[in-house]
């Protein structure tokens, strides 16, 4: 899954990795080590500009909240739950199959964080003699430095409690792309710990190489089968994994100092 990840990269940045056409520096974002559901975070995404009169779709960065709200939805208090869409079922669910169809974007990421509990705390949990076993985080990034570009849906709700002419009158939300996660060895794997991905946790964000961006971005493809063959997980070995500070836990933490490398884990024995 992806329930945390860190985006720390400037628009500009990203505007020249994703050969942006539009984006307005009033929605420039912090860099975030921290990004947990329901915040605000960048996207890339293709659709016409807004009163141009002109229907080509342009490529943009945006802000958008991470947690979907369908556009049917009485109201958003289910967005965190949506924060993330099985590649397996996308195309049926009601919650995601209209933006499947339509409505697909590109979260752009440094990485994203995943929990392992370790050895020692999983028996205590087995014996009763614990609760809450604490859990090692991992950061997982692309092992050659590069954005990891994450598949993602975005979605538009009306709050209908808001005149037509109110700023909030529109949300527009996202969730990001799940699939199985990789069995094979990690491009470059630490020292101790897990030897792939699904050691770590068995989904993972689907992340889209730059050759099937367009692709995934063109709201013009819309044949349901065409669109799931770019479902298809990248080739193996493209990642790293490595424990990071138990600090990444608490969301009120934030800094580059949460990517830093550790040399083991912190939690005891986990392999």
């Amino acid at each position: 899954m992806c329930g945390r990840y860190a985006a720390s990269r400037a628009p500009e940045d990203l505007a020249g990795v994703f050969e942006v056409q539009q984006w307005d520096p009033a929605q420039t974002l912090e860099p975030d080590w921290n990004v947990a559901p329901t915040k605000e975070v960048y996207v890339v995404l293709e659709r016409p500009l807004k009163d141009t009169g002109d229907p080509r779709p342009v490529r943009q960065l945006r802000t958008l909240k991470w947690g979907l709200v369908p556009s049917w939805a009485k109201s958003p208090e289910g967005a965190a739950r949506m924060i993330n869409a099985r590649a397996e079922t996308i195309h049926e669910k009601p919650s995601f199959k209209k933006a499947f169809a339509a409505r697909r974007c590109v979260i752009p990421a440094d990485g994203y964080y995943e929990w392992v509990t370790g050895t020692g705390e999983r028996e205590l949990e087995v014996e009763g003699k614990k609760k809450r076993p604490r859990k090692q985080p991992y950061f997982v990034t692309p092992a050659d430095g590069s954005v990891f570009a994450m598949a993602g849906l975005y979605e538009f709700w009306r709050d209908r409690t808001l005149p037509d002419d109110h700023p909030s009158a529109w949300w527009v939300t996202c969730s990001v792309v799940t699939t199985e996660a990789e069995t094979g060895p990690l491009g470059v794997a630490p020292a101790e710990g897990p030897s792939s991905l699904a050691d770590i946790h068995p989904r993972m964000p689907l992340m889209l190489t730059p050759d099937r961006w367009s692709a995934w971005l063109d709201p013009a493809r819309q044949d349901i089968e065409d669109v799931r063959a770019l479902l298809t997980p990248p080739p193996g070995g493209l990642m790293r994994a490595y424990p990071v500070s138990t600090a990444v836990s608490n969301v009120r933490n934030n800094g580059p100092e949460l990517l830093k490398e550790l040399e083991g884990p912190e939690v005891g024995t986990l392999f």
